[in-house]
């Protein structure tokens, strides 16, 4: 049978294995059919040799958590997320890989009032302890209110999503405060951009992607930067140029940057920490940085984390060479056993490390490490605290002075000068 991948793909491994320390099942298992390199045999043996496709191969394919470290490892450069993704394509429509009511959830995803109601219904039966939290992979304690997200200008987009807008509004909000706070408006989508299909990507519901992307392209239109304050998301939308093919796909994607992607390049223009013991806090958190796998591996942008951290935390990093979390998506409620045995490597790294707090990119790492017992922040959310905007009642805007300088061909020069002399002030609040 031939899967839904390119025979160059295929053949640009030369099974060198120098992936399989970056592989997070591998390690776990040590079993070579759990590799990049085991499964791209397999794919040949279906795909070349005309093997069948067997509980054998669909195990393989399906525990791969698809963090694609092998990718940044390979010297060969195998595109291993679109073998990974054609192959599991092929299985939902050859194999019945994906059961009704895993594609239930997966089409709920696209659907905002039912996202969000579900989730405050969540919310209540977590009180009352109906729902066992742990079991299903839920935060300890889901949001019953959410904070209101305002938009205050249309120079960025802000990308919200889905199951990240119903369980971590919070960070939306501490990430506007920030792009406020540079002197830029934040713009919000309409409902027609609840989901970026990432999920439906990695399980193989493919047509289900492509339908939810033409709806973000939709959603978000003209020329401004569409910033994305999720890992996996990110990755998504910057890849809708391959997903659908198209002209005005390419030039949507080409529009995207990780929310840090673009405060890296204004960081001068935060305002400056508060002295926490001048406020009666304590000093400054020791702060382990966490790459989530879509940020590190696959926009390859994990760098800008640190740029814009690194003004407010004692930044410290693994010695896990960053591995995996094991949360990938769905993957920690589909392999709870597997995701958990990933993830006590990286909680033991993060122990050595001595850090109080874990900073990831991405709302699944921060809840999977969250459950272990870590306290996981969002960057934007220790950002917004460490400068003291976390607690701001509304939109912010800088004060005339330093839109100016933001404006003009100072960009990235004296910044925090501008800030030291800049007060804060709420804006009118708007329809968002």
């Amino acid at each position: 049978m031939k899967l839904q991948i390119a025979d160059d793909d295929l053949a640009s491994c030369v099974s060198c294995g120098l992936c399989l320390p970056h592989c997070p099942t591998f390690r776990v298992t040590g079993e070579e059919r759990y590799s990049p390199r085991g499964r791209i045999e397999a794919m040949r043996q279906v795909h070349l040799g005309g093997e069948p496709i067997d509980a054998s191969f669909v195990d393989m394919m399906d525990t791969c958590v698809q963090c694609r470290g092998c990718e940044t490892a390979c010297p060969s450069g195998v595109s291993f997320g679109r073998l990974m993704e054609g192959t599991r394509e092929t299985l939902v429509r050859e194999a019945r890989y994906q059961p009704w009511w895993r594609r239930l959830g997966y089409a709920a995803l696209g659907v905002k009032p039912l996202v969000l109601g579900g989730s405050t219904a969540l919310a209540l039966l977590q009180r009352t302890r109906l729902v066992p939290s742990a079991r299903f992979g839920l935060p300890e304690r889901l949001p019953i209110r959410r904070p209101k997200l305002t938009a205050s200008g249309r120079d960025v987009w802000l990308f919200t999503g889905c199951v990240m807008d119903a369980w971590q509004r919070d960070v939306h909000v501490a990430v506007a405060r920030l792009v406020e706070a540079t002197g830029a408006g934040v713009a919000l989508p309409g409902g027609g951009g609840a989901c970026c299909g990432a999920l439906h990507t990695h399980a193989g519901l493919v047509d289900d992607a492509r339908r939810l992307a033409r709806r973000v392209i939709d959603s978000l239109p003209g020329d401004a930067p569409i910033l994305v304050d999720s890992a996996g998301c990110g990755a998504q939308l910057k890849d809708y140029g391959h997903l659908l093919g198209t002209a005005d796909a390419e030039a949507f994607s080409a529009r995207v940057r990780d929310v840090h992607e673009w405060l890296a390049e204004r960081v001068d223009a935060l305002p400056p920490p508060i002295d926490s013991h001048a406020l009666g806090g304590s000093a400054r958190r020791r702060v382990a940085v966490q790459d989530p796998c879509h940020l590190r591996h696959v926009q390859r942008v994990h760098l800008p984390v640190r740029t814009v951290l690194a003004p407010y935390a004692d930044l410290v990093e693994l010695d896990d060479e960053g591995l995996c979390c094991g949360a990938g998506g769905a993957y920690s409620v589909l392999h709870p056993e597997m995701a958990g045995a990933i993830r006590e490597r990286k909680v033991a790294s993060v122990g050595r490390s001595g850090a109080q707090v874990v900073a990831s990119a991405n709302p699944g790492c921060q809840l999977h490490l969250s459950a272990s017992g870590l306290t996981s922040l969002h960057p934007a959310t220790l950002v917004a605290e460490a400068c003291g905007l976390a607690d701001a009642p509304g939109p912010v805007t800088a004060a005339p002075a330093a839109r100016a300088a933001l404006a003009g061909p100072g960009r990235g020069a004296g910044r925090l000068a501008v800030w030291a002399g800049r007060r804060l002030r709420p804006r009118r609040a708007g329809r968002g």
